[in-house]
């Protein structure tokens, strides 16, 4: 029967261990006409899915992402030079039982060109995983369930690291265990544009260390670095920069679509008292600018002494333009960057508000939930709804009540011990974003003291239950001067 007993066990931890079962499928290019991450047959053993290690080797240009649905296991991003991969357009969702992103691996270093389109990462994003590793970034939106690290390791000396954040914008979300950490290292490096990072809780502290380690630069050293926390995002660390210009709209910014005023601040001139004129471009056709081929039909300020000018846009288009100084030579002006702006309503910005602790009283709890939104208004009143994504499956007590879910500050009643992930959506006429809460309610106020971090027993609290008192004094008084300590040898079995 013991023989039998112990033969079950082992089958069960075996079962229990291959429930998941990682597969390996390789980038090989291996149709040079087509680069496409979704092509079956430029992988060794097929497009990933959720349960697969991508590997992306095989240098430039590698995988080009462009399309919904992408998913994997893990995806690393090196063995061999020049390795890359390009999100433009697509989702990549990384959900897998070890979900990293990592660029730079095992001799090879890895770049990510992120155009636009979304990249979802359930745990961590680590540039530099022991080799070199870069992210370049002019749009799109990259969310981090749990850590980033810049480079992965501050051990490694082959670990090298540079974000070139010049659009879109990088999010910890927290949603991995309910915490996320931005940590940089001595051979890491960011420079911000019109990019955006933005951290959950207060992290200006350490943002702030390493902006003064010379880690994080602002266009170059041509611009300056804005950090908040609680400000720009409610509960929330936001770093981004603005150019010496000061553009508005700011850069990778958006705007209401029709008469929208560019403006811009003057440098100071070389000589005092001098006038600086401009001269300013605009246009769709990022190219256009960029290459500049016929800079005549693009520009709509022509050496003027000036601060800003009215332009027409259209919905749902991005522009460029650029601002060009003179403040030396009259015939040699100072190129400015091509700054952007989404012609378009924004999306409302939602915080449902911090993780929470709790517990049961007389078996229930009520508590208050309090969202925030913010919203540019150019559609219509936004609304917002709170849902109960997910609670305790306890047959034994009634599912969560939401009293006024329709409103931002709302109210919850619990009658279960165990975790209620709740969800607030704020619909502005046409987009909807979200966020949620955890809350986290145990039987007492006891046993949700013993969750938090660096907790420890008060000394005397004989009986566990987070105080001393009368009854711990009796638990001392019934064992006092008892002694059961050995008076001999005692021989093992």
């Amino acid at each position: 029967m013991c023989t039998r007993l112990i033969t079950l066990i082992w089958c069960v931890l075996v079962l229990s261990l291959v429930g998941h079962v990682q597969a390996t499928t390789t980038w090989t290019d291996a149709d040079p006409a087509d680069h496409l991450w979704s092509t079956e047959g430029n992988w060794d053993a097929g497009v990933p899915d959720s349960e697969d290690w991508a590997k992306i080797r095989n240098g430039p240009p590698g995988p080009t992402l462009i399309s919904e649905g992408a998913v994997a296991d893990r995806v690393h991003v090196g063995y061999d030079p020049n390795s890359a991969l390009t999100v433009d357009g697509g989702t990549l969702a990384i959900v897998g039982v070890q979900p990293d992103l990592l660029l730079g691996k095992n001799g090879g270093d890895g770049t990510l060109n992120m155009i636009s389109g979304t990249i979802n990462i359930k745990r961590d994003l680590e540039v530099a995983g022991g080799d070199p590793g870069v992210i370049n970034m002019i749009g799109g939106t990259i969310i981090v369930g749990d850590d980033f690290e810049i480079p992965e390791s501050e051990d490694d000396v082959d670990s090298i690291a540079r974000v070139n954040l010049d659009g879109g914008t990088i999010i910890l979300d927290g949603s991995y265990e309910g915490d996320s950490r931005f940590r940089m290292y001595a051979r890491g490096m960011i420079n911000i544009k019109g990019g955006t990072l933005i951290i959950p809780g207060d992290e200006v502290s350490r943002v702030q260390g390493y902006i003064d380690n010379g880690w994080i630069t602002a266009y170059d050293g041509n611009g300056t670095l804005e950090l908040d926390y609680d400000i720009t995002h409610i509960g929330r660390t936001t770093l981004r920069a603005v150019h010496e210009l000061k553009p508005s709209p700011r850069n990778s910014g958006f705007a209401s679509a029709g008469s929208t005023e560019l403006s811009w601040t003057l440098p100071d001139p070389c000589v005092p008292g001098e006038t600086v004129f401009v001269d300013v471009y605009f246009t769709d056709d990022y190219d256009a600018l960029s290459y500049f081929t016929d800079p005549e039909s693009i520009q709509i300020v022509n050496h003027q002494n000036t601060t800003s000018v009215i332009v027409q846009t259209q919905p749902k288009t991005e522009y460029y333009w650029a601002v060009d100084t003179y403040i030396g030579d009259p015939n040699d002006p100072i190129l400015g960057p091509i700054f952007s702006f989404f012609a378009d309503n924004a999306r409302p910005d939602v915080y449902a508000g911090a993780d929470v602790v709790s517990w049961l009283e007389d078996g229930v709890r009520t508590r208050a939930v309090s969202g925030s939104v913010t919203d540019d208004g150019a559609i219509e009143p936004y609304t917002v709804q709170w849902t109960v994504v997910s609670e305790p499956n306890d047959p034994n007590n009634p599912d969560a009540v939401i009293a006024d879910a329709t409103a931002e500050n709302a109210s919850i009643t619990m009658s279960a011990v165990g975790d209620y992930v709740l969800q607030l959506d704020a619909f502005d006429g046409e987009y909807t974003n979200s966020d949620t809460i955890t809350i986290h309610v145990y039987a007492d106020s006891c046993e949700a003291a013993k969750t938090l971090p660096g907790y420890e027993p008060l000394v005397g609290d004989l009986n566990g239950d987070c105080r001393v008192d009368d009854l711990d004094r009796a638990l001392l008084e019934e064992n006092w001067l008892m002694d059961i300590s050995l008076t001999e040898e005692v021989e093992l079995e």
